[in-house]
């Protein structure tokens, strides 16, 4: 397989990637979205590679379209979806997923008194706990339902330098020492209607953040030395903790990692499997990794609906921001054709947004822009619909969340 960033495609090839989007969407209407199934299953494949033999659990936040996740765990490699809200997890269940790790804490009384009830839902989802109040929000909600609900432990990954002054990662689980999680594993096999079955451990920081920053050496190598130090800090922590959960619990899997650090993740022993999501879509966040490249798989166009002046178009919509710090690097990027840009004092806007450029005046009222979004599942909040491209050719037109009427957050 050739592995290819969306930085190193041949202006030839991007070139016959837009002109195929548009053959294949041209009887659409933009605003739009795709999903080219060529790149999405060779994604997968890497995915599948870079995991060496363990199973990779689908992040299904980075994906939110029940089709797709159907797709990728039909393949050899994937197993088991790692979800972001109660309310999701049972949906999921409800429609055949059977394999569901909760990877936030939950204060959803309702979807709690339902898995409680419902022997199926409670055999299907493991949740996140990593503080005993949880567990008095669980009971409280259970209604009389009796079912023994399955439990993951959260360990904190963040990186503590200067004697703990200085912290790297990011803030989820106050769960940090082999002593603390085998304390509440304990305290949780004591407890009636509960079971410890997992551990999960998140490296953000590694996974989350490239290291290799076009036009900055010295910003990608900081980030190198500190994402290899993390990764020696963690890899000795989480093993402590592994043996020390698992001389209280049955440890069915131990989860950790993410799109960016699969092959450092699955390298560690203790570690069962990984999680990965966003490299099935490889949004543009994900294009600043050594350890690997993949090929930009979801895109949105928008429609050029004024012509300005000279070098300038102005497209319908388009701002679109991702979640995180807010920054130049959370906006889309304007991809097909190559060389927009956005005007500095207008950006991104939500009801329309200038781009600037020789390739402006190429483009006439009615042509699309082809961007691509920051973040990976984040784009289908935006979209009920994705259409999937093969070749020059949709396909299929298949629902997100938002278009079957699902928004969990």
């Amino acid at each position: 397989m050739v592995h290819r960033s969306a930085g190193s495609l041949a202006v030839g090839s991007l070139a016959a990637d837009r002109a195929r989007y548009d053959r294949a969407t041209a009887h659409l209407d933009a605003p739009l979205a795709i999903v080219d199934l060529a790149a999405f299953d060779a994604n997968a494949a890497d995915l599948v590679r870079r995991a060496s033999g363990k199973p990779v659990r689908v992040a299904s936040k980075s994906v939110r379209c029940r089709t797709l996740l159907e797709r990728v765990l039909a393949k050899d490699g994937f197993q088991g979806i790692m979800s972001f809200t109660l309310e999701e997890s049972i949906w999921l269940a409800r429609e055949g997923f059977d394999d569901i790790l909760l990877a936030y804490p939950s204060v959803d009384r309702a979807g709690f008194a339902a898995v409680a009830a419902d022997p199926k839902l409670a055999g299907a989802i493991s949740v996140l706990v990593d503080d005993p109040a949880q567990l008095d929000l669980i009971d409280a909600a259970r209604e009389g339902g009796t079912e023994e609900i399955r439990v993951c432990l959260e360990l904190d990954t963040a990186l503590h330098l200067l004697g703990g002054r200085v912290r790297i990662g990011a803030r989820r689980s106050p769960l940090r020492t082999p002593e603390a999680l085998r304390g509440l594993a304990e305290l949780i096999g004591r407890r009636p209607g509960f079971r410890v079955v997992g551990l999960m451990a998140y490296e953000g920081h590694v996974a989350g953040v490239g290291d290799s920053i076009a036009g900055r050496p010295f910003r990608s190598r900081a980030i190198q030395l500190m994402q290899r130090t993390a990764r020696q800090e963690l890899a000795a922590r989480r093993d402590a903790v592994v043996r020390a959960v698992r001389e209280v619990a049955d440890l069915e899997f131990v989860n950790g990692g993410g799109t960016g650090s699969v092959e450092s993740t699955v390298a560690e022993s203790c570690v069962t499997e990984v999680a990965a999501g966003s490299g099935l879509y490889v949004p543009r966040l994900f294009d600043n990794y050594r350890s690997f490249s993949g090929r930009p798989a979801a895109l949105f166009a928008q429609p050029v609906v004024r012509r300005p002046g000279v070098g300038v178009v102005t497209v319908l919509g388009g701002g679109y921001p991702a979640s995180g710090a807010a920054g130049a690097d959370r906006s889309p990027v304007p991809y097909l054709p190559e060389s927009l840009r956005y005007d500095p004092q207008e950006g991104a806007g939500e009801v329309q947004t200038p781009l600037l450029g020789s390739p402006a005046d190429d483009l006439r009222i009615g042509d699309r822009v082809w961007f691509r979004h920051a973040k990976a599942g984040e784009l289908c909040e935006r979209f009920a619909t994705l259409h999937l491209v093969e070749g020059d050719r949709v396909v299929e037109s298949v629902p997100t969340y938002r278009g079957e009427g699902r928004t969990f957050l």
